[in-house]
């Protein structure tokens, strides 16, 4: 009887097989690129909130002649908040900030405020905290600017652009973003921040 030899298939890869892998690296490039990208957008976002804090803290401290003028920092005992809160004009909170405006406990926790809300989110550690108190101080300022006012108690036009959405709201939305992507990881000290035993075992300060 004759065996008819039939020629043994190779195990080589076919194409098809070749082309599928071929998508799934391509596949896998992409996400990674994705998650790059998005990892850096993030930090970017991060270290410009930072900055915005951080300036105003150091503008209201030693005067750059920006927001604050030259001579009156708070180093030269100028007060940060008797100028802002004094000069509410609208608002249900109108007369508390009038009140509260140029004293000290205010000024300390205005500044001390800024500053850390301005280092945690730069240094991308602590970033919940940061994001709660960053959102209680703007939604104070938010406050005392009264966007949904027309006219301020004066009567005169409040020149809002916006009855809602201004630019503390889109801070405040920053930082909850940010807190919420855990974007202290690029450029900043994320990390090594979550290896600390008492962040480790807090993760709200994370």
């Amino acid at each position: 009887m004759a065996v008819h030899g039939h020629a043994h298939r190779s195990s080589s890869f076919h194409p098809s097989v070749r082309r599928d892998r071929t998508d799934s690296g391509a596949a896998v490039a992409a996400v990674a690129a994705t998650d790059a990208g998005r990892a850096y957008a993030l930090a970017s976002l991060r270290l410009l909130t930072g900055f915005v804090f951080l300036w105003a803290f150091l503008d209201k401290t030693f005067g750059f002649r920006y927001a604050t003028g030259q001579g009156k920092g708070w180093i030269d005992g100028g007060s940060p908040t008797k100028g802002f809160l004094g000069s509410v004009a609208v608002g249900p909170m109108e007369s508390v900030f009038h009140s509260w405006a140029g004293h000290a406990w205010a000024d300390w926790l205005f500044m001390l405020g800024l500053l850390g809300i301005g280092v945690a989110v730069t240094a991308g550690v602590a970033l919940r905290p940061a994001a709660v108190a960053g959102t209680a101080l703007l939604a104070l300022m938010w406050i005392a600017e009264w966007p949904p006012a027309m006219h301020l108690s004066d009567g005169s036009p409040s020149m809002s652009t916006n009855p809602f959405v201004d630019f503390h709201v889109v801070y405040a939305a920053a930082l909850v973003v940010l807190a919420a992507a855990g974007a202290g990881a690029t450029w900043g000290l994320g990390q090594l921040w979550a290896r600390l035993p008492f962040v480790r075992d807090h993760s709200w300060l994370r």
